[in-house]
């Protein structure tokens, strides 16, 4: 794993953080590391997915549903994610990583991150997220049950987000996926 010093340091402190619900936005404080780091001395492109990692880990464990989904042998997995670039975050700088769930559909979760610093959007991604069990993917409805806090009527996925996770997404497991080019 990528971060894994740093993920087990996160899923330690974020026990002692203030709790959220699940439906709140999550604020992770965050410095550029010199392993965050490419030769543009700035956070590496790819290196952002991974610091997102940290901040679904942070609201899951402050929500109370980290331990709810390790006890069900749930595992978190991303089906698709997308990215857009403002303003480089370079090496020492300060900024707030925040997390939070768009809602869902029949099939994905969906969440927005973002950096921030000096009070504007540098970063922001979208994944469609999942939950998988031994047994495949956990439905939504079971997920919501364990939650048990109802998702707040203003949580509504832009269509466009819908259409791209449906136009980039991949045949199922089950079904051929032949390598053509």
């Amino acid at each position: 794993m990528h971060l894994l010093l740093r993920t087990l340091y996160w899923l330690i402190v974020s026990r002692r953080r203030p709790r959220l619900s699940i439906w709140d936005t999550a604020t992770l404080p965050m410095r550029a590391r010199l392993t965050d780091i490419d030769i543009a001395r700035h956070i590496n492109n790819g290196m952002y997915f991974s610091l997102f990692d940290l901040g679904r880990f942070d609201l899951m464990v402050r929500a109370g549903f980290w331990d709810v989904m390790r006890e069900r042998g749930w595992s978190p997995v991303v089906q698709a994610e997308t990215i857009t670039f403002r303003k480089s975050v370079v090496l020492g700088k300060r900024f707030a990583q925040e997390t939070k769930i768009l809602g869902l559909d029949e099939r994905c979760i969906y969440v927005e991150q973002r950096v921030v610093a000096d009070g504007e959007i540098y970063v922001r991604a979208y994944q469609a997220t999942r939950f998988v069990s031994r047994s495949g993917p956990v439905p939504n409805e079971e997920i919501l049950a364990v939650i048990g806090d109802p998702m707040p009527a203003d949580r509504v996925v832009p269509a466009w987000l819908h259409a791209w996770r449906e136009q980039t997404a991949l045949p199922s497991t089950r079904k051929p996926a032949p390598h053509v080019w």
